[in-house]
């Protein structure tokens, strides 16, 4: 089925090898209280871990590294809410490539600094005021650089894609995988890996509830856009549309998208840390927060813990009075 799709497994072996010595190879992590909770083995994919705290690198570096000479000298630009400004920008040095990043005015201070840390050009602009993607295509003609999305590119999905075949070699049982959704290339890559090794795996998106833009989409049948920026802590899966190439894999490939309150995200934080010893950020946590409760074959499920980048002051204020939480609804 993914052979007529916009990536295939293919696509995602290639991205694997170039990442080979580059990304971490992140661990798979459980604990029986997990366990419990979900009435069924739980493997967590701790991309928290993964190189500037996210599953980003994963995709930034492998389509840097695609580039010609060229493009190299002439410098990328993409724009993010920070995991994926991080991720550019360490990419970016590694190769020797400049990087500017377009980022919303209220994007993590933690984040933003680690982008400009590692090198990189801040952009600022306002997420309801500003246009992001004509601001950032405007930069590129300019001074002639090569966009690189946060979703919406072949590589980028392809690497994202190498954390499923990661996991899968960690626990080959494996009979679902819940993978956060944003502009949804994390899921794209995961299922188009996923199903590649196993096509009876369930691949099921993970969203806040107050920004399902791809549940409402899969709903509609079509393309759905949100009339407004979400209101969520999870603050890198505040997109009002899924992106047009991982929507096209998406719409496809998806089993299925959960919904979860920020309650239940700070209760899947207050998880990680307590059980996995792993520091998750909201939007790196929403797969957890919906790992019990959901309508799934038998057997061990995976939940990819996308990212960890939060600062301690913002994760302490979370965590520290865990509200209670609701069960997730499948759309």
């Amino acid at each position: 089925m993914s052979a007529a799709l916009p990536l295939a497994a293919a696509d995602v072996y290639d991205a694997q090898r170039r990442l080979r010595g580059v990304a971490a190879s992140t661990p798979a992590l459980s604990h029986p209280t997990l366990d419990d909770i979900a009435g069924r083995s739980v493997v967590s994919k701790a991309e928290a871990l993964q190189r500037t705290g996210s599953f980003k690198f994963r995709g930034a570096y492998n389509a840097v590294a695609a580039l010609s000479p060229r493009e190299r000298r002439r410098g990328v630009i993409g724009a993010s809410s920070g995991n994926h400004a991080q991720a550019l920008a360490l990419a970016g040095r590694l190769l020797g490539v400049p990087v500017t990043v377009v980022v919303p005015h209220d994007a993590p201070k933690a984040k933003v600094d680690g982008a400009r840390a590692l090198g990189a050009d801040i952009v600022a602009y306002h997420r309801q005021r500003d246009d992001r993607d004509a601001l950032t295509d405007r930069l590129s003609v300019d001074h002639g650089y090569t966009v690189v999305p946060s979703s919406s590119a072949h590589a980028v999905m392809a690497g994202a894609g190498t954390v499923a075949l990661e996991l899968l070699w960690q626990a080959p049982v494996l009979t679902a995988i819940l993978v956060p959704v944003g502009g949804g290339g994390l899921a794209a890559g995961t299922a188009v890996a996923a199903k590649h090794i196993n096509p009876n795996i369930k691949v099921i998106g993970v969203e806040p509830q107050a920004a399902a833009d791809t549940a409402a989409s899969l709903q509609a049948g079509q393309l759905a856009e949100l009339a407004a920026v979400p209101d969520t802590i999870a603050d890198g899966l505040r997109h009002t549309s899924p992106a047009p190439l991982p929507w096209e894999i998406n719409r496809v490939l998806l089993d299925g998208v959960v919904t979860v309150t920020d309650a239940q995200i700070v209760q899947a934080m207050g998880w990680a840390f307590k059980h996995l010893k792993v520091v998750a950020e909201p939007s790196g946590a929403v797969a957890l927060a919906a790992m019990d409760g959901l309508d799934l074959p038998p057997g061990p499920v995976g939940v990819i813990i996308s990212g960890g980048s939060v600062d301690l002051d913002a994760f302490h204020r979370l965590v520290a009075t865990p509200p209670p939480r609701k069960e997730p609804a499948l759309a």
